[in-house]
C-alpha cells in the first residue's frame, strides 16, 4: 500500500512541476497583480520574466525597499494541487508558501509584513 502512495505523491509532484513550467503567462499575470497591490506601499520591483535573458524555469519578482537593495524578497508563482496557483518565496520553493494567487491583496500584506520585519527585526 505504501508503494502506491509513494508513486502517487511522485506523480503529483511531476504534474505540478510540469504545470508550473507550462504556466509562464499565468505566473507573469499573478506577479504583476502582486506588484500592483504592493506599489502603493512604496516597495520597488525588479521583474525577471524573460526566459531568454534569465536562466530560471519560472518568472520571478524581486521586491525590495526603495532605500536599499540589500533587503528584499524574491517571489515566484507555482502550481498547486486542485488546479490553483500560489505565491511562494522563491528561495524556499514549495516550503515558502505565502498565499493563493486569487488574493493579491493578502499576498501583498504578507510580503509587506515580511519585508518590514527584515528591515526592522524588532517589529514582528
Amino acid at each position: 500500500m505504501g508503494e502506491v502512495r509513494a508513486l502517487t505523491v511522485r506523480a503529483e509532484r511531476h504534474l505540478l512541476r510540469w504545470r508550473t513550467r507550462r504556466g509562464h503567462e499565468t505566473a507573469v499575470r499573478c506577479l504583476d497583480e502582486l506588484a500592483t497591490a504592493l506599489s502603493p506601499q512604496g516597495w520597488r520591483f525588479m521583474r525577471f520574466y524573460r526566459r531568454e535573458e534569465f536562466a530560471v524555469p519560472v518568472p520571478l519578482l524581486w521586491v525590495h525597499a526603495r532605500a536599499t537593495k540589500d533587503v528584499g524578497i524574491v517571489v515566484s508563482v507555482l502550481a498547486t494541487p486542485g488546479g490553483t496557483w500560489a505565491y511562494h518565496e522563491a528561495q524556499w520553493g514549495r516550503r515558502g508558501y505565502l498565499c493563493l494567487c486569487g488574493d493579491a491583496e493578502g499576498a501583498a500584506a504578507q510580503v509587506d509584513r515580511l519585508l518590514k520585519h527584515r528591515l526592522f527585526p524588532s517589529t514582528w
